[in-house]
């Protein structure tokens, strides 16, 4: 069904193009590039190098996405974007490739990243993530399910964000954010459980109320982090404290660190 190309879009003959994706004025799309079904290309969209877009995704106008990465040690490898299902990409947004021969940026399903947001190299963002405008997220970003990241903020290489996390507005984001928490601020601080979020979520009071022990724990008793991990093996064993403390325990250890102070 050609009638959904523009004919001023500019495709490459090898590119791999479901028949109902629409693609409007002046879209440029690359030889190794494959788009699923439904899919609708704004106006001036740039998508180019080894990319997979899945189906029912709106990129809207002037996005550019699998360009080389804006990283020094970039030497002309053949690396990947992967892109899920039913994303919303607005305007001028920018998802770099990854930096390494079979290497890959990868972006989930049903997330909405706002004007002007930059995914840098070899990031991974999961599903249902927001990401608000003009978000700087630098290369080795791991951006869990269901985070929401504010706007007019960077975000350091390899910080891992956690699940249900709430990242406030022009924070600076140095450090790993723990999942089910809300952190902001210059330098980022958490602050409280993103009780609203979990609520939203359909967290059932009992999943609070142990989140809301574990966060005194991390945030309140002023004990070593090694202690406050070993004190979450006391709390109930359900999935969403296991999964805090796993992650606390790996970001302690990790390339970044964790983001502990609450003042």
């Amino acid at each position: 069904m050609r009638t959904l190309i523009h004919p001023t879009a500019v495709i490459d003959d090898h590119a791999q193009i479901h028949p109902t994706v629409r693609i409007e004025p002046y879209a440029v799309i690359g030889s190794q590039v494959t788009i699923g079904a439904d899919t609708v290309v704004g106006s001036h969209v740039i998508i180019d190098g080894l990319t997979t877009i899945g189906k029912e995704n709106q990129i809207f106008p002037g996005a550019a996405i699998g360009l080389e990465p804006q990283d020094l040690k970039y030497k002309g490898a053949n690396s990947q974007v992967i892109i899920g299902d039913r994303n919303r990409i607005r305007e001028y947004v920018t998802i770099n490739r990854a930096t390494n021969e079979g290497e890959a940026t990868v972006i989930g399903d049903d997330n909405l990243l706002m004007a002007y947001a930059h995914v840098g190299h070899n990031c991974v963002i999961g599903n249902e993530v927001v990401i608000a405008n003009s978000v700087a997220i630098a290369g080795h970003v791991h951006i869990e399910s269901m985070a929401i990241i504010s706007g007019v903020l960077g975000i350091h290489q390899f910080v891992h964000i956690g699940t249900m996390a709430m990242v406030g507005g022009m924070s600076r984001i140095s450090r790993d954010v723990p999942p089910y928490m809300m952190v902001e601020g210059n330098p980022a601080r958490v602050r409280s459980l993103n009780l609203t979020g979990l609520k939203r979520r359909g967290f059932d009071q009992n999943e609070v109320r142990e989140l809301k022990k574990a966060f005194r724990i991390l945030y309140l008793q002023q004990i070593p982090l090694t202690d406050a991990i070993a004190q979450l093996d006391q709390l109930s064993d359900n999935k969403h404290i296991r999964h805090l403390q796993d992650f606390v325990r790996q970001s302690s250890s990790g390339r970044r660190g964790l983001i502990m102070s609450k003042k």
